[in-house]
């Protein structure tokens, strides 16, 4: 685990301009990786890891680096830096429909296959909050003790006469770190057969 870490922060050196890339080789020998999943943020982080360890995958044992770009704007570098022209490794990764073209050219650019990304419709916590159900949600954040932040969010004006399954997913990035708690939050409490398909298809692909 300690060298998954060293390679995912060496990666992220590497993209933001530092010089890992003998390091970042080094290490992904090492660990023996052959695929990168490659995530838009740390709340999709957080979801792919849950749901790997719900179904009991080491992924590191697989050969499998889950990776927080810090927006889907960073696809290209990262296809450049972990896929053929880079590190080789087969890349794979969920992308939201709005952003599909970024990724399109980005893969493209670095003669990755694009077939091999799973497309959410507005992004993982919309598809997350679909699959359980706008109900199981607010009694997730009445559980964690979210409540009367909920309330005051939803007394907003703005708030007023919207679908509550688009409140949930404005209220779930109102603080930071929100949406990285209720990523692993609601992926815990999803059904076996009630995974979004996007999340479902990537974990069965690797």
């Amino acid at each position: 685990m300690a060298d998954m870490r060293a390679f995912q922060d060496e990666v992220g050196r590497w993209a933001a301009g530092g010089s890992g890339g003998d390091t970042a080789r080094e290490l992904a020998t090492g660990l023996g990786l052959r695929t990168a999943v490659l995530l838009e943020g740390p709340s999709d982080f957080a979801a792919v890891e849950t749901l790997a360890a719900r179904r009991g995958r080491d992924l590191a044992a697989d050969g499998v680096c889950v990776v927080s770009m810090g927006g889907a704007m960073s696809i290209a570098r990262y296809a450049e830096l972990l896929g053929p022209p880079g590190l080789d490794l087969r890349l794979t990764g969920l992308c939201d429909e709005r952003e599909r073209g970024f990724y399109e050219r980005g893969l493209r650019r670095a003669g990755a296959p694009q077939e091999d990304f799973f497309v959410c419709v507005a992004d993982l916590e919309d598809e997350l909050i679909r699959a359980l159900g706008p109900a199981r949600v607010e009694e997730i954040i009445r559980v964690e003790g979210d409540e009367r932040p909920w309330q005051t969010f939803l007394s907003q004006p703005a708030q007023h006469g919207r679908p509550r399954a688009q409140q949930l997913r404005r209220f779930l990035g109102t603080k930071k770190g929100r949406k990285i708690r209720y990523g692993t939050l609601l992926v815990e409490a999803l059904e076996p057969d009630r995974v979004p398909v996007p999340l479902d298809d990537l974990l069965a692909s690797l």
